[in-house]
């Protein structure tokens, strides 16, 4: 177990550089459009106005044409919390507001699949079409300018809107018939809201799980979105995206061979605690990717202890992350350090913690489980769900939210 200084949050690239080089493989350059921690993310979400979300959210190109938030790449690691930016978005027009809100809600159904089924939600589906790949060409072929934009984007930013997280994940599975397990964990790699909960769910989704119908990507949705863009393509006049994928659109039934994707078990233990379980007095808080925020909540109940942070090296080499990934993780640590002392070990986090009498926030990802029933935790603090996990079915995002309703 290695402890590192705290970083400074002008140097944070050089400071992975220097401290983390080993655990990524490409050059050691932050995204262009996203930097780390809650001042970063107060800044964002101050700026954005949900008015006109419902009719920009999906354009692509030009740039100046969208209307996504943006906002994601803060919130997945807690810097916005999804109860923060649901409460921002009142009082705009109420079909921007309701648009806005079913992506949110979106995200939350995402974690609640995550909190349930865990490393299980990674297993291969029942009913997925059999397909071969096209070994001729690359899943993604940057000759097709559609498909340059988006991985251009991809690798530079760390972030896409939406519609062209659908675009790479169709144009991978659908049409190429690549293993989708495979794309999703390329896109995962670079994305700065990267999680095992939603990237992997869209990714399904893409495939039909839950809706029995695949996204066939083909040049329409490029004129709708990205009116002009095929205009300067090699392509353009031999589109190998011209028509719909020859494959059926609609599938059978794609079925998660976990059954509890039907009903939970043990819903205590998919929600965590529902009030503080305190059992001493904590000398540090731990924090994870999940929750680096200042209203994670075993944070804001201890604003004089130092919060404790572990680069998980065995689990950061497994995933295998971009620089940019490290760095926005870095900064946010730096950001941090502004207002509170910052502890950071790198190592394996139950052999760096174990003699520590810690306060954390319950974190609905198996990662934290696993760690969290090794250590002396003096204080747990409830996650901070948007919507209460419930018992019943999660095989689609339908189900889940009339399950919320009833």
């Amino acid at each position: 177990m290695k402890s590192l200084p705290t970083p400074d949050l002008r140097a944070a690239p050089q400071w992975t550089q220097d401290h983390l080089a080993d655990l990524f493989r490409d050059n050691c350059t932050p995204s262009t459009r996203f930097r780390g921690g809650q001042v970063a993310a107060d800044n964002a979400l101050a700026r954005f106005d949900v008015s006109g979300y419902a009719q920009r959210r999906n354009e692509v190109w030009p740039v100046d044409r969208r209307g996504a938030s943006g906002l994601s790449p803060w919130i997945r690691h807690g810097l916005l919390t999804l109860q923060r930016v649901w409460a921002h978005s009142a009082g705009s027009p109420a079909r921007d507001v309701g648009k806005f809100r079913d992506e949110l809600l979106w995200q939350e159904y995402a974690r609640h699949v995550y909190a349930r089924l865990g490393d299980a939600n990674a297993q291969p589906l029942r009913g997925q079409p059999h397909t071969t790949a096209d070994n001729a060409h690359p899943p993604w072929d940057r000759g097709m300018r559609c498909m340059a934009l988006c991985v251009d984007e991809l690798e530079a930013d760390g972030w896409l809107v939406n519609q062209t997280r659908m675009w790479l994940a169709s144009q991978w599975s659908v049409r190429h018939g690549a293993d989708w397990q495979a794309g999703e964990r390329a896109m995962y790699r670079h994305l700065l809201d990267g999680s095992n909960a939603a990237n992997r769910l869209g990714w399904q989704w893409t495939i039909g799980a839950g809706t029995r119908k695949r996204y066939g990507f083909s040049r329409w949705q490029v004129n709708k979105r990205a009116p002009g863009l095929c205009d300067g393509c090699a392509f353009s006049h031999r589109c190998p995206i011209e028509h719909w994928p020859a494959t059926d659109q609609t599938s059978p039934a794609i079925e998660h061979p976990d059954p509890r994707i039907k009903r939970d078990p043990d819903l205590a233990t998919t929600a965590g605690p529902d009030t503080p379980q305190i059992s001493g007095s904590p000398d540090g808080v731990w924090i994870t990717i999940e929750s680096m925020g200042d209203a994670d909540p075993a944070l804001a109940a201890h604003p004089d202890l130092p919060a404790v942070f572990v680069f998980d090296e065995p689990l950061l080499r497994e995933w295998d992350w971009s620089a940019k990934r490290l760095i926005f993780v870095v900064e946010s640590l730096a950001d941090l350090a502004r207002r509170r002392p910052v502890e950071i070990l790198r190592g394996d986090v139950v052999d760096g913690l174990r003699n520590r009498r810690l306060a954390a926030t319950f974190t609905p990802v198996p990662e934290w489980r696993r760690a969290a029933d090794q250590l002396d935790l003096a204080a747990i603090y409830p996650w901070p769900w948007l919507r209460s996990p419930h018992a019943r079915s999660l095989q689609s995002f339908s189900a889940w939210r009339k399950a919320l309703q009833d």
